[in-house]
């Protein structure tokens, strides 16, 4: 059985952050659906979206939705499966609906994490366990990430060395 990720989006407005997602699942050669689906407008559909993916032994959920992010706590409350928020970030309220995210009733268990490449990782790593493979590619990707750092830091130190 092949992992899956799967994003809901709660309107087309998310498929920026929705493909950043993608992104970054690519890179780790995992498989993702994008779905858009509203825990105001459409529950039933929600409901029938987590239905048809609740028989995938290994499935993640990626909620990206803002405002009062209730697609997340919906989707948790209907699955056994992980669930990782990335809300967006607004301007029109300074980030503050972030707390709807951050703030679920007791029995909610979802997780949040604002960056679209951490949301992807993380659900990677949800799905490596178990997967020697996938480990490897996350492996090979940390170090990327530190490889980059170590560029960095090296540009940084000629730059300041051609100025003495």
């Amino acid at each position: 059985m092949r992992e899956k990720v799967v994003v809901l989006m709660g309107s087309k407005k998310d498929l920026g952050i929705s493909s950043s997602i993608g992104r970054t699942l690519e890179y780790f050669g995992i498989e993702y659906e994008f779905k858009v689906a509203s825990a105001h407008k459409t529950p039933r559909k929600v409901l029938e979206i987590l239905e048809e993916h609740e028989k995938l032994e290994r499935v993640v959920y990626i909620t990206v939705a803002g405002g009062s992010n209730a697609l997340s706590g919906l989707v948790d409350a209907n699955t056994t499966k992980p669930v990782i928020a990335c809300p967006p970030y607004s301007e029109k309220f300074a980030g503050a609906d972030i707390y709807s995210s951050l703030r679920m009733p007791s029995g909610i268990g979802s997780l949040v994490i604002i960056e679209p490449e951490g949301a992807a990782i993380a659900a990677a790593k949800v799905l490596a366990i178990g997967n020697k493979n996938l480990t490897e590619r996350i492996q090979e990707y940390q170090m990327k990430k530190r490889e980059e750092i170590d560029a960095a830091d090296d540009a940084i130190k000629d730059e300041l060395n051609r100025g003495r």
